[in-house]
């Protein structure tokens, strides 16, 4: 009998190890039930259920998805998931993943919408006042992981803080914008970094011409929804391409999303800052993707949004490009990660990113929150909770929530 070539017996592994759509939901929908404590903590859980127990990869593939989507722009987590789900049970797999990991969250942000609109006064009260405080301490947490991990060497030290004083003299989504293009024009040029070795890459059934198409759409929309919401003049059109484009340009993990959003949604007048920074203090303390933020601004914004329509609308936006952007990645991962330009690139962005996240912290978080020495005093305590102390962000967001209240009492 004759030998099947190693390209033969590869292929015959990979379909032995398929899945279906309801077995890859149902596996995605436990983790977002239960999946506390951001991106890389979801990271470790994907590992254990994936690599560990279920067995539907070996642990060198799964490092080299993970590495992928720290790479590309978008929600880390939640794109492994989707392309874990792509590599289980094909496209519906996918969106069987996204679902599970996005919903159970979507809807609980949606559920505080609803309480925020309809009960005027529960955006002006002590315990969203406490959320308000701990947004504090989640963001400067991620300012101080992130500074020391992207942030190793003098060059991209310096470069997280010019692109912090630039966002900050230019406190427009344009600022942020160009600090990201300027970190990574000056790291292409300027950061010297070793090359990757080559590496054989899992086959998750996406064909470069698809792969292709995919990216193509990728940078089509990032220009075509903002000209169709100024052709329109539509507040949800509007709504839509700030979202899709806040979703497209994030590095750096959730919590970056915070300034896009805020400049796309504040200043307009379609969500309030306190009700603003009420819901991001609520998106801390629910399981899986900080980017189910979307859901809760879609749905305290006004009419033609608003409620379960514009939540589950805007949650659709902000997670297009990164379905889009890893699946047409996959074919071409390991031509991309081999250009050296990309990764000096990358290495600027990522120190860029550090600054844009402090000029947050800065402004709205800490500006619109901190009013008092007591509001100072539980920002620093959840702070050392977090980041000394490592205690889940649900408890320390169900405290700050209880200390607001008792505050204001």
């Amino acid at each position: 009998m004759t030998p099947h070539p190693p390209n033969d017996a590869n292929q015959r592994a990979e379909t032995a190890n398929r899945g279906s759509t309801l077995e890859v939901f149902l596996a995605f929908l436990k983790l977002g039930l239960t999946s506390f404590g951001g991106p890389v903590a979801h990271l470790s859980y994907f590992r254990t259920e994936f690599v560990e127990r279920k067995k539907w990869l070996d642990d060198k593939s799964y490092s080299d998805l993970v590495a992928l989507c720290q790479f590309l722009p978008g929600p880390a987590s939640s794109q492994v998931g989707i392309a874990l789900g792509m590599g289980r049970a094909g496209w519906a797999g996918a969106l069987g993943a996204w679902l599970g990991f996005t919903l159970p969250s979507a809807i609980a942000l949606i559920l505080f919408a609803y309480g925020v609109t309809q009960w005027a006064g529960l955006a002006a009260s002590g315990a969203v006042h406490g959320l308000k405080v701990v947004a504090v301490a989640v963001v400067a947490q991620a300012v101080w992981g992130m500074a020391k991990s992207l942030c190793p060497d003098r060059l991209r030290s310096g470069l997280a803080v010019v692109a912090a004083l630039l966002v900050l003299a230019v406190p427009t989504a344009l600022g942020q914008i160009a600090a990201i293009v300027v970190g990574g024009l000056v790291g292409r040029w300027a950061l010297q970094l070793g090359h990757l070795p080559p590496a054989q890459h899992r086959d998750y059934g996406v064909s470069k011409r698809v792969g292709a198409f995919l990216l193509f759409l990728f940078v089509a929309l990032l220009f075509l929804l903002p000209a169709v919401a100024v052709a329109t003049g539509s507040l949800a059109a509007s709504a839509i391409a700030v979202l899709y484009n806040a979703g497209a340009l994030v590095f750096g993990g959730g919590h970056v999303v915070l300034p896009l959003l805020q400049a796309g949604v504040v200043p307009p007048g379609w969500v309030g800052n306190d009700a603003f920074l009420a819901g991001y203090g609520a998106a801390q303390a629910v399981p899986g993707p900080l980017f189910t933020f979307a859901a809760y601004l879609g749905a305290v914004m006004p009419a033609p949004l608003g409620g379960w329509v514009g939540g589950l609308g805007l949650l659709l936006a902000i997670f297009l490009p990164a379905f889009v952007l890893v699946v047409g990645a996959l074919p071409f991962w390991e031509s991309i990660r081999q250009r050296d330009s990309v990764q000096r690139a990358m290495g600027g962005i990522n120190a860029a990113v550090v600054g844009v996240l402090a000029s947050a912290l800065y402004d709205p978080v800490w500006t619109s929150a901190i009013q008092s020495k007591a509001d100072f005093g539980l920002a620093l305590a959840a702070f050392g909770l977090l980041v000394y102390g490592r205690v889940s962000p649900v408890y320390v967001v169900a405290g700050a929530a209880l200390a607001g209240w008792g505050m204001a009492l």
